[in-house]
């Protein structure tokens, strides 16, 4: 069965979640993999949404285009204010985040703020919302994005949630003693993070992908090792039920 880049790069962040208990995730890919999540490979996944929906379960072809909306909450178990959403988070109690943003620099920081200088940029864009809180608070944060050279640029414009700052000790020296950003999914494969350096390596390559074309669309220097294991293709059952999430394919193009 034949698949879409953004299919792959949902059912690759799903398979992250599998014996996840609770995951903090933004509208979009994020979300919608989440959901694939909960009816695959964790069904006992409690979904958190930014504007107060605590283990919703989404109905198929009706998922929310924001986290402030009442399609974020069916069955929901709690629905408290957004302020008591992070709250949670603070207290340790989500286990992974999903974010997204336009820049990623080769230590993990992401910028959803500005394209181009800050006072008169290129392009302004939606800014933090939550996601400086997730990636500050959840225990474990994973990165969702398009594997593009403009979006993995060497310095980003504008550090709108951090990342691992400027390497090595600097995130825990800046503050960030909680939670970490533990990986980068991507449609080309997996990036995680070197344990001393905090500089990106490639993981996994997806199937079809070269080593090349990870570097062809990556702005900065990505170490890679010597054996690079292949990604397994989405089932026929994650493609179905994938699809079957999303039927009018709002969010998987």
């Amino acid at each position: 069965m034949s698949y879409s880049a953004t299919e792959l790069l949902a059912v690759v962040a799903a398979r992250q979640l599998a014996g996840v208990t609770s995951v903090f995730a933004g509208v979009g890919v994020p979300l919608v993999s989440a959901v694939l999540a909960q009816k695959t490979r964790a069904p006992e996944l409690v979904i958190v949404v930014e504007g107060g929906s605590m283990g919703p379960r989404m109905v198929p072809g009706r998922l929310p285009y924001s986290t402030n909306e009442m399609r974020t909450a069916p069955r929901a178990q709690m629905l408290p204010g957004i302020t008591d959403t992070f709250l949670f988070a603070q207290r340790g109690f989500l286990d992974v985040g999903f974010v997204g943003g336009a820049q990623i620099d080769c230590y993990g920081n992401l910028n959803s703020s500005v394209i181009g200088g800050y006072e008169r940029p290129k392009v302004r864009l939606p800014g933090s919302g939550g996601a400086n809180d997730i990636i500050s608070l959840c225990r474990k944060v994973m990165v969702v994005t398009m594997h593009e050279r403009r979006r993995f640029v060497p310095k980003v414009d504008f550090v709108t949630s951090p990342g691992f700052l400027s390497g090595g000790r600097s995130r825990r020296e800046a503050g960030l003693v909680f939670g970490t950003v533990s990986r980068i999914v991507t449609h080309l494969g997996t990036l995680a993070f070197d344990d001393e350096t905090r500089r990106l390596r490639l993981e996994s390559l997806h199937p079809g992908v070269t080593v090349q074309e990870v570097l062809e669309n990556t702005g900065f220097e990505l170490p890679v090792p010597d054996e690079l294991p292949v990604t397994e293709p989405p089932s026929e059952e994650e493609l179905e039920t994938l699809r079957s999430i999303d039927p009018e394919r709002n969010f998987l193009g």
